[in-house]
């Protein structure tokens, strides 16, 4: 009547504690830039004025796209069909380009007018923030392309799935720290 099903943690526990470790470090500056607003509400309210959100809002959707296409390349994994999940998780690395691509005209546009990262408190912790992440963004796509590369290649196969897992984990950390920076620096 019942049946077994076997239950275990994605990934390898390594990856766990690196991801607790990493998202430690994220609160603590979240939380030292809410501190931050709560103390200069205007000093911010002008910062983030200099932003534009349909941007923000982009890369979003972007990272978000990105976090879809390789919980699918997982499903494809798991149906024993690696080469499709290859193929999902290069399309996931061409979207998260888009990412990087807007972050970047960002950045430039940013420093072009002169709002570097000591033109004010508001701008000091969005350049360390958005810096951290970017940095983050970089390391997901590089192992979103280490996993395409083993999957076509046939590294992952029945009971070897613990790195692809490790990988995804990853790329989900990275959008959801986004997920809680978007609204906090674009928005809020």
């Amino acid at each position: 009547m019942f049946t077994s099903v076997e239950r275990r943690l994605q990934g390898d526990l390594a990856m766990w504690f690196f991801i607790l470790a990493e998202l430690s470090v994220f609160a603590l500056l979240i939380l030292a830039f809410a501190a931050a607003q709560m103390l200069q509400p205007q000093a911010f309210a002008e910062g983030r004025a200099q932003l534009d959100t349909s941007t923000g809002l982009a890369m979003t959707l972007s990272l978000l796209t990105a976090g879809l296409l390789a919980a699918l390349a997982q499903q494809q994994l798991l149906a024993g069909q690696p080469r499709r999940a290859s193929g999902l998780l290069l399309l996931g690395l061409s979207v998260a380009v888009v990412y990087v691509w807007i972050k970047l005209g960002e950045y430039g546009h940013l420093a072009a007018a002169g709002l570097g990262l000591e033109h004010s408190t508001f701008f000091t912790l969005y350049w360390i923030l958005t810096g951290f992440h970017f940095l983050h963004v970089l390391l997901g796509m590089v192992i979103l392309a280490w996993l395409a590369w083993h999957c076509w290649h046939g590294a992952y196969g029945p009971g070897r799935q613990s790195g692809f897992e490790s990988g995804v984990l990853y790329w989900h950390m990275v959008d959801l720290v986004w997920v809680v920076l978007f609204p906090l620096v674009y928005v809020l």
